[in-house]
């Protein structure tokens, strides 16, 4: 008997793992017929996922915690067992405002708390407050832009604007003078300095290397109602996943995205991020950053509770939620370990024992116990050199300066 699934995605390259799952056939070797439905802004696929017009999304995964604490339109429990990938991001800035930063582009994006500071610098040369976009207030695009500003002393929300639109509305939105850069997922930050308005200034992987990015959602409820439709979802995906890590199969991965019904957009441009080729200015050669976006090796699918807890810190750092026992709870039970580890029990993932880890301590890679097979977990370093303990929130959350 085939299952049919309904899940909401948007035109981006992360959404690589459904889409080689219903193309290549991982889907229906576990009896889902998977349909795949393109949606233009996080709104919309929050709201078709929250009333029923979907199974399932590809969400951004700081959506998935605010939806469930009720930060986001109708409250409502989701839940998020597999993650989609991690890093795939990158901030553009136009051409004239990155006039003031480092001109060798590699190094910009190699030292990312120098080109904070640069940053900084740049902003009070500007001729007003700058408008950057973002994807959605809960984005992890928003919330790393918040970080990395921060960090060289920007305050988010007074020194820049930061406007809200669909990612594949951001290279119009800069042709149209309407925000002066943008951070958003691939290919659209490609597509901006492609077509010559942008230079990259800062990647996601830079900024927390394995950096938790979208998730595969479900309504808490539906996603109990029927586990054995779930497990065998997440099987397929698991499966899609090593595909597209695979190098040999970039070509075809970005041929597949390339297609109107998916990202609609150049298969080369898309290549960029699946090989860590950054193009950072038009007419020069590529960057290399080969860890830019994972899908599956290092245990990327896997949903750590910690890093749940992690955009729940971010969340009581900007005043967007109240810091309670019983709201960091609700938070970190958004990520569901127990069920990635009961979909993929009689697989051969190798997978971690625990479920938390403190964030941003590896440096190297690092062999780490699993409940089968060697597992290496790559490096996962904040670029400021923090380090998140998921026990010791209130340490964490002490080290920063008080906002407004």
């Amino acid at each position: 008997m085939t299952t049919t699934l309904r899940i909401a995605f948007l035109p981006l390259t992360d959404a690589a793992v459904l889409v080689a799952a219903r193309e290549r056939g991982f889907a229906e070797g576990e009896g889902i017929a998977l349909d795949l439905v393109r949606t233009t802004s996080w709104a919309t696929l929050r709201d078709r996922l929250l009333f029923g017009q979907v199974q399932g999304a590809h969400m951004l995964a700081p959506l998935a915690v605010a939806v469930t604490l009720g930060l986001s339109q109708q409250a409502a429990s989701l839940a998020a067992p597999y993650k989609l990938n991690v890093n795939g991001n990158m901030l553009v800035m136009g051409r004239d405002f990155a006039r003031a930063l480092d001109p060798d582009v590699a190094r910009r994006l190699a030292d990312p708390l120098g080109t904070a500071h640069d940053f900084a610098a740049a902003i009070g040369l500007w001729r007003r407050k700058p408008v950057i976009g973002v994807v959605h207030r809960f984005s992890s695009h928003a919330i790393m832009l918040r970080y990395w500003l921060a960090s060289a002393g920007v305050d988010p929300d007074r020194d820049v604007v930061l406007r809200v639109l669909p990612p594949s509305l951001t290279v119009e939105a800069m042709q149209a003078g309407e925000v002066d850069g943008f951070i958003a997922g691939e290919p659209w930050g490609s597509a901006a300095v492609e077509a010559g308005l942008a230079e990259a200034v800062a990647i996601g992987e830079r900024i927390w290397r394995r950096g938790v990015e979208k998730v595969l959602t479900f309504r808490e409820a539906w996603m109990e109602e029927n586990p054995d439709t779930v497990d065998r979802l997440l099987r397929a995906l698991a499966r899609a996943a090593a595909w597209c890590d695979d190098p040999a199969n970039h070509g075809d991965l970005a041929e597949l995205l390339s297609r109107p019904a998916y990202v609609d957009q150049p298969a080369d441009l898309i290549a960029r991020a699946l090989s860590g080729c950054i193009i950072a200015r038009a007419g020069e050669g590529a960057v290399p950053h080969p860890d830019f976006m994972l899908f599956a090796r290092e245990a990327t699918p896997f949903p750590w509770r910690s890093q749940a807890l992690w955009i729940y810190s971010q969340l009581v750092r900007w005043n967007m939620v109240a810091h309670d026992p019983a709201t960091q709870a609700r938070a970190g039970a958004v990520f569901r370990p127990d069920i990635f580890r009961r979909a993929l029990a009689d697989s051969d993932l190798p997978m971690p024992g625990a479920s938390m880890k403190v964030e941003g301590a590896v440096s190297l890679p690092l062999a780490v116990g699993s409940r089968r097979g060697e597992l290496t977990l790559g490096p996962d370093r904040f670029f400021d050199g923090r380090i998140f303990d998921p026990e010791r929130i209130d340490e964490f959350l002490a080290g920063f300066a008080p906002t407004r």
